[in-house]
C-alpha cells in the first residue's frame, strides 16, 4: 500500500474478496469507509491502552482446591487426643 500525504488509502485486494466484503457490510447497513474508520479507531485506542488480555481471559482453575481434613478452628485449644480420654 502506498503512503502519501494525502487523506486517501489505496489497497490492492482480490476482486471476490471486495465483492464479498462490499456485501457483508451493506447487509450490515455500513460503508466499506464507516466499516473501516470505526475498526482503525477501536484498533488505536486499543494500541494507545492495551487491555490486559491475561485478566480478561482469566478462569481459575477449578480443578485446584485446598483440601483439609478437619475445618481449622483459630484461636481455639487443640482437642485431647483419644490416648488422654481413655481410663
Amino acid at each position: 500500500m502506498a503512503r502519501g500525504p494525502s487523506g486517501r488509502l489505496v489497497v490492492d485486494v482480490d476482486p471476490e474478496f471486495k465483492k464479498q466484503l462490499h456485501s457483508a457490510l451493506a447487509a450490515e447497513g455500513l460503508s466499506f469507509k464507516d466499516w473501516l474508520l470505526r475498526q482503525s479507531r477501536a484498533f488505536l485506542a486499543e494500541h494507545a491502552q492495551p487491555s490486559l488480555p491475561a485478566l480478561r481471559a482469566y478462569e481459575p482453575d477449578v480443578s485446584l482446591a485446598l483440601v483439609a481434613d478437619e475445618p481449622a478452628t483459630y484461636g481455639a485449644k487443640p482437642a485431647a487426643s483419644r490416648k488422654s480420654q481413655q481410663p
